[in-house]
């Protein structure tokens, strides 16, 4: 133990040593948002799914078109 205590004292380690120590994690802080925020975060949320919709739409009748026949080449 003695032979332990002198290679700590002189900086003497094992490379073993640094790699069980464990890893630094954030610390996770909750946002709190006011209710005008996340109204018009919702709105944003609705209107990228509105668009969504419309491209699907749009899609679905272009793949209508191709499958008929009447797409053009």
């Amino acid at each position: 133990m003695d032979n332990f205590d002198r290679l700590f004292e002189e900086n003497c380690f094992l490379p073993c040593i640094g790699e069980t120590e464990p890893k630094h994690q954030e610390v996770y802080e909750r946002q709190h948002k006011d209710l005008q925020t996340l109204l018009a975060e919702l709105e944003v949320i609705k209107n990228n799914i509105e668009e969504i919709k419309a491209r699907e739409w749009h899609l679905a009748k272009l793949m209508q078109f191709h499958k008929a026949g009447l797409a053009p080449d």
